[in-house]
């Protein structure tokens, strides 16, 4: 069972099981983003997936991974690594899991909450008009969030709170 995905350069082959995630398209890039997964028995192996790195993320609550990359948002199922979907929304820049165990994601103007079913996205409310939206990391139930005002033409940092 995956407990942790992190986004890595290439590894050197044959140092860990490997497995591709591809989507068959003409439209691919040429590039690709490897992710070192940790098992809950610390067994470590690699997944390589189309498309340049954005992010990575573990969802217990969900028995669910989400691995971000230019080309795709794949959703793989966190008990046995295999690929359950992918979507091909490419503006999607910056992903996180929330302690509750929901993703979040973001393109470059919205945040979207993303519960039992990866193509279900529930947009979040912003108090700003945003551009260039970041994560920052969680702090609690508060996910520190930077980003452009786009009103004010400035760059903010705040905190978005979950809530249940």
């Amino acid at each position: 069972m995956i407990v942790k995905a992190e986004i890595i350069s290439q590894p050197i082959s044959g140092e860990y099981k490997e497995k591709i995630y591809d989507v068959p398209n003409t439209w691919n890039s040429q590039e690709w983003t490897w992710v070192k997964f940790f098992n809950d028995d610390s067994e470590a192996w690699y997944g390589n997936f189309r498309g340049t790195p954005k992010d990575a993320a573990v969802s217990a609550n969900h028995n669910r991974v989400l691995v971000l990359t230019s080309d795709y948002l794949f959703e793989l199922d966190r008990n046995t690594g295999n690929q359950l979907g992918y979507d091909n929304q490419t503006d999607y820049q910056t992903l996180t899991v929330a302690p509750n165990g929901d993703f979040i994601i973001a393109d470059y103007n919205n945040l979207y909450l993303i519960k039992a079913s990866f193509l279900e996205r529930t947009p979040i409310f912003n108090p700003i008009d945003m551009h260039g939206i970041e994560f920052k990391g969680w702090t609690g139930h508060k996910l520190l969030v930077e980003c452009e005002d786009l009103a004010a033409e400035k760059k903010l940092s705040w905190n978005w709170i979950l809530k249940h």
